[in-house]
Formats: structure tokens, C-alpha cells, sequence
């Protein structure tokens, strides 16, 4: 049986009209109040893409969302965010409460939100690493969503955009905060995952699998964790001041220098070892981490 493809939403009103709601206000942006979604009449498919970001504010849900293979219970409340072109799925007992911001990245593509908001890794996060808010935080966000809502309402004139940017722009603003925030007051979870981290790399240097599988990525420590890799990233930035690949190449250093002085393998074999392709990528990383070569850091030894 052919696996039906996820429906791709290619417009903010296409997406309105599966909802039943009224045609946005605006064709590239718009505030959709979830409590007037009426699940029963929503006709939305099993998977589907959206061709424009959003911002999903949950104060209460009653059921599941899918996201990728993950599902979340939303019960407590938070932020949720969603790029273009990600995999989403609904379950038919979800109720929503809350508000969803919709736009377009034509809406945002002139300005200087359009080029930094691709630095946002929250925007990959997974579900189930959503943005919890404090009643303060929630009151700040509320307000902005506010403000949108209102200069949508309103007559459209030439500031209108640049106001309705604005205010996007300072609601990402203030995410970024709090999401530095919840690292920190997190911080026994966070250290619990930057303990498993240390777990499976140990695990996986101290074996033949670099040998046989090659350096560990990313994405792979992302999914031995069950998070997401920016969402990996962002946490050991929060913690150690380096990111996923950078913690990576710091461990893989201990290593190295670890056989370079405890074994009489060749700097080439080290490499292989190690998990490299090739040898003269080994000598330039260990190099620009150590300011030496391994050959240097051995002879250092005698």
C-alpha cells in the first residue's frame, strides 16, 4: 500500500479555509484565535507541511500534537515554533486553546528579521522541547500577540507592516530570552542529558566504532538523547559555552592525545582509529585545537 504524502499548506488561506476560519486579514501574516477552530468540522490530513512559519501560544490542550515522531501533552502551556517546510500531525482528540501567529517569509523577506531569523534554532526544536513561560513571561507575550492582533484590525496604511515586523521581531526577541532562561532553571535536566552526552561518547570512543562508522555527528548524539540537534546546541552553548560539534571535537582531542601518548600507533593509524577518512584532516584539526601537531604533542612525551 503507497504511503500517503503529507498535504502541503501552501498559503495562510488555504490553511484557514481546512480550519473553517474566516479568510485572513492580511494574505501573509495573520492571528488565529484556537478556541474558534471547531475540531469536529476541522477536515485537516493525517501529515501536513506549511509553507510559512509559526508561532502556536498553548495555554491548554486537551490531547496530543505529533511532531515528527515525538508527541507532546501540552497541558501546562508554552510556545511552540514551526518553520516552513516541517513535518506536523494532529490527532482527532486535540482541542486547542490559545493562539497561532502565521506568516509568510515574503512578509518578513525586505527586512532584517529575514535573513536572522534562520539563526534561531528554536524554529528546529521539537515539540516536546517547547518553551514553558512564567506567569510573567506569558503576560509579555500575550501583549505582543496583542498588539499584532490589533494592528490587524486596523485601517492598513504604510507603517503597518513595518509595526506588524516589529512586533514578530520582539516576540523572537523575547523567546530567545526565555529560552536561555529555562537552560538555566532546567539546569538538573539539562545536566542530566550533558551527562548521558558524556556517557555515549566514552562509549563510543573507547570501542572500534569510530573505526567502523566514522566520526559521531550531530544529528546521531541528537538521536540517542531523543532531542533535537539545535536544541542539543543551544543547551551545551547554555552550559559549557560550546556547541554540539565543538563538544564533539573536544572529546575527540582528549582521545587522540589520549592513544598519542599512551600507544606507539602511527599519527596515521591514530587518525583511522579516531574515525578519519583521511589522515591530513586529523593532523589540521588536532593542530588548530592544540597549536601543535600530533606528532609534535607525541615527541612532547619523550
Amino acid at each position: 500500500m503507497k504511503k500517503e504524502e503529507p498535504y502541503k499548506f501552501t498559503s495562510i488561506s488555504d490553511l484557514h479555509r481546512v480550519l473553517g476560519l474566516p479568510k485572513p486579514l492580511h494574505p501573509l501574516v495573520s492571528l488565529v484565535d484556537n478556541a474558534a477552530i471547531s475540531i469536529e468540522k476541522q477536515n485537516l490530513p493525517s501529515s501536513f507541511l506549511l509553507d510559512f512559519y509559526k508561532v502556536s501560544y498553548k495555554k491548554g490542550l486537551n490531547g496530543k500534537m505529533r511532531y515528527g515522531q515525538h508527541y507532546y501533552d501540552f497541558d501546562e502551556g508554552g510556545l511552540v515554533f514551526t518553520s516552513p517546510n516541517q513535518l506536523l500531525a494532529v490527532t482527532d482528540d486535540t482541542q486547542y486553546y490559545g493562539y497561532s501567529l502565521l506568516f509568510h517569509s515574503d512578509f518578513i523577506r525586505n527586512y532584517p528579521l529575514g535573513k536572522t531569523i534562520k539563526s534561531l534554532g528554536f524554529f528546529s526544536y521539537s515539540v516536546h522541547e517547547a518553551l514553558y513561560l512564567s506567569d510573567k513571561e506569558r503576560t509579555i507575550i500575550t501583549n505582543i500577540l496583542s498588539n499584532i492582533d490589533d494592528e490587524l484590525h486596523s485601517s492598513i496604511d504604510e507603517f503597518s507592516q513595518d509595526v506588524i515586523v516589529t512586533q514578530i521581531e520582539l516576540l523572537l526577541n523575547y523567546s530567545n530570552r526565555f529560552y536561555k532562561r529555562q537552560f538555566i532553571t532546567r539546569k538538573a535536566v539539562s545536566s542530566d542529558l550533558l551527562t548521558q552526552l558524556e556517557d555515549i561518547l566514552n562509549t563510543y570512543f573507547n570501542n572500534d566504532t569510530p573505526s567502523v562508522k566514522g566520526l559521531p555527528t550531530v544529528q546521531y548524539l541528537a538521536d540517542q538523547l531523543n532531542v533535537s540537534p539545535h536544541y542539543l546546541s543551544d543547551m551545551l552553548r547554555t552550559l559549557t559555552g560550546q556547541n554540539a560539534q565543538q563538544h564533539i571535537h573536544q572529546k575527540l582531542i582528549e582521545k587522540a592525545k589520549e592513544v598519542l601518548s599512551t600507544s606507539t600507533l602511527s599519527v596515521a593509524q591514530v587518525a583511522y582509529q579516531l574515525g578519519f577518512e583521511h589522515p591530513q584532516s586529523f593532523n589540521k584539526l588536532f593542530k588548530k585545537k592544540t597549536s601543535q601537531s600530533p606528532l609534535e604533542f607525541r615527541q612532547s612525551f619523550s
